[in-house]
């Protein structure tokens, strides 16, 4: 298995790309994280599976992927550790079954919710409302990159811990690293 800092420097290398971008916030970059490419990659996605496999709390019964970005990474997880992975949309389809989560059952059950990127959790929080609604227990998320530099208050007023495989501060010292 690949060791973790040749994972988060890979990661790195492959998801920050050059150019000229407009963020959500609005602001203009001169480069941009594209998550997709490590999600698009089953090499890099096999291995983030790999070793965020061991993060994921004792108990938990289903991986709650959050649309959409959530998704490619709860399968691998589930791919992982045999767990049953749920698929949550940002608000429920209004027609066939309605559903909000599809794929594994939450109700009653130990739900983890799963992204790949945190920057404010304002998805998160909202997504972790709407499954707790519908019974699932939540009470942590995991993703694979936290863009938050730690301020987590807005998801541990929600009730959850963070938990994440890598910080925007082990990607920035991945790429500071010498080859």
């Amino acid at each position: 298995m690949m060791d973790r800092a040749t994972l988060a420097a890979e990661v790195d290398g492959t998801c920050r790309i050059q150019g000229r971008f407009t963020l959500r916030s609005g602001a203009v970059s001169d480069q941009y994280f594209d998550k997709y490419r490590f999600e698009g990659s089953p090499r890099l996605l096999h291995a983030v599976a790999a070793h965020a496999a061991a993060l994921v709390p004792d108990g938990t019964e289903v991986l709650a992927g959050l649309e959409l970005g959530g998704v490619p990474v709860a399968t691998a997880l589930s791919l992982a550790t045999g767990l049953p992975a749920a698929f949550v949309r940002k608000q429920a389809k209004p027609y066939g079954t309605a559903q909000l989560a599809e794929g594994a059952v939450i109700d009653g059950a130990h739900v983890l919710v799963v992204e790949d990127v945190i920057s404010t959790g304002g998805q998160v929080v909202q997504s972790t409302a709407d499954l707790r609604a519908r019974g699932a227990v939540v009470d942590a998320v995991l993703c694979i990159t936290d863009r938050t530099d730690g301020d987590h208050r807005r998801l541990t007023d929600a009730g959850l811990t963070v938990i994440s495989l890598f910080t925007r501060a082990d990607l920035d010292a991945a790429r500071a690293a010498p080859a």
